[in-house]
């Protein structure tokens, strides 16, 4: 039957199969993401489990650094993040090698998260007592790659531009935006560019804007096109051609303990996810430069 419908279940089918035939090849140096948008509710923790549970199906050797105090990307992948647990707060505050805090997530072999426990909640204060504060998880990572080879490093940071924030900048050379493609979509983006032009002249002169993805696209409206034009039309050269669509599936997952990948593979937010993590390891550091 030719009704709306029949038509989104064929597609669906359809990019389904598409996706079963990629291949993509993992190399050169560690692609370090930091994601982060100042905006909250924009889908900034559920793309980043979800991106990185897609590359790590693709074969990445996927590491996520869970920055956020509330933790959630550290549910999400099934990582015990209880307050006894060692997290992130002992990287940044007390030395801990990365090495011993990192754990593998049940999501899949490849997948590895270093999470985030209560305790990193006051380390905005403590942190401005340490000794190079801003490179404090910077020098963690670089001796964790050190010998242990990964593909993706992705760090979900807290939705504010504190101390936390500015060390998920300096560790990272590559900025990943979510965006909503809702009407207040480009406030604030100003803030954090400038943001990210602060961090690069003063901290990390190798960070760049590389990736925007739109995400909770409603295409039965038009404001969303809308926003999604504004957004293209701004920044042609980051954005995905992937739209994250508005979705129970990607909803539902986190409360399982779960990415949408792993809950529920063929809904549409799962293959969109799994799209744009294809798009992303398809791109070189050179063409996003």
């Amino acid at each position: 039957m030719d009704t709306p419908l029949a038509r989104e279940l064929a597609d669906l089918s359809s990019r389904r199969r598409a996706l079963e035939g990629v291949t993509v090849e993992f190399t050169g140096p560690t692609r370090v993401f930091t994601v982060s948008n100042q905006k909250g509710g924009v889908g900034k923790t559920t793309t980043t489990v979800n991106i990185a549970s897609a590359l790590a199906s693709l074969g990445a050797q996927v590491l996520v650094i869970d920055l956020d105090p509330q933790g959630n990307a550290s549910t999400a992948l099934s990582v015990p993040h209880s307050a006894d647990v060692l997290s992130v707060y002992d990287v940044l505050i007390n030395g801990t090698p990365l090495a011993d805090v990192v754990q593998v997530s049940p999501e899949h072999p490849n997948l590895r998260c270093a999470p985030s426990t209560i305790h990193l909640a006051g380390a905005e204060i403590e942190l401005v007592a340490q000794v190079a504060r801003e490179f404090r998880l910077r020098r963690a990572l670089e001796l964790y790659l050190k010998s242990h080879p990964t593909d993706v490093v992705i760090i979900d940071c807290p939705p504010s531009l504190g101390l936390l924030t500015i060390n998920a900048f300096t560790a990272a050379s590559e900025v990943f935006i979510p965006i909503q493609a809702e009407y207040y979509a480009l406030e604030g983006l100003s803030q954090l560019l400038g943001s990210i032009q602060m961090i690069q002249q003063h901290l990390n002169p190798e960070l760049h804007l590389s990736t925007i993805l739109l995400t909770m696209f409603d295409g039965r409206t038009r404001l969303a096109q809308q926003v999604a034009d504004e957004v293209r039309n701004h920044f042609p050269d980051q954005v995905l051609e992937t739209v994250i669509p508005r979705s129970v599936r990607v909803s539902e997952a986190p409360s399982f303990g779960q990415s949408v990948i792993a809950y529920d593979g063929t809904s549409a937010g799962a293959i969109a996810y799994q799209e744009a993590a294809v798009e992303i390891a398809s791109r070189t550091q050179g063409k996003e430069n």
